[in-house]
């Protein structure tokens, strides 16, 4: 009796260790293809961090604490990365449209853009809690 306890309880924690390896190696494996160069030599990452320096100095400390703001919704586990990919999306904004200063508009499409669509639920509640219009931004959530 002892014995078919102990041995259902390795069956129980092998299963376990086997899930959580498989749902590790699914996030590294997610890295590690926004890792892989594109045609154009660069990695989407290398582009975020492209983007993200090259607009360093248009960033106003309101505009540093809207997206602060935005992103405090996301588990902190993930809010760093978060950050980072929105960051990156609003400098390819403001590069695109030659801005000279990161505005709140800026801030917010891409922050809108950089956001899966399975979260624009969330999105809309945190740009509510932000006295925000969202509705200004619809063609964004396409």
């Amino acid at each position: 009796m002892m014995m078919d306890w102990f041995m259902n309880g390795i069956v129980l924690w092998g299963f376990i260790m086997v899930t959580l390896m498989a749902i590790g190696g699914f996030f590294m494996f997610r890295k590690f293809l926004k890792k892989l160069p594109k045609a154009d030599g660069k990695s989407m990452m290398d582009w975020e961090d492209e983007y993200i320096d090259r607009t360093r100095h248009l960033w106003t400390e309101e505009t540093l604490e809207l997206l602060n703001a935005l992103v405090l919704p996301v588990p902190a586990a993930f809010r760093d990365v978060a950050r980072r990919k929105i960051a990156g999306k609003i400098g390819e904004f403001a590069l695109k449209e030659r801005a000279r200063v990161m505005t709140p508009e800026l801030v917010v499409k891409g922050y809108i853009s950089a956001t899966p669509k399975r979260d624009h639920k969330f999105l809309k509640k945190a740009l509510k809690e932000q006295s925000i219009d969202w509705t200004e931004y619809a063609p964004y959530f396409n």
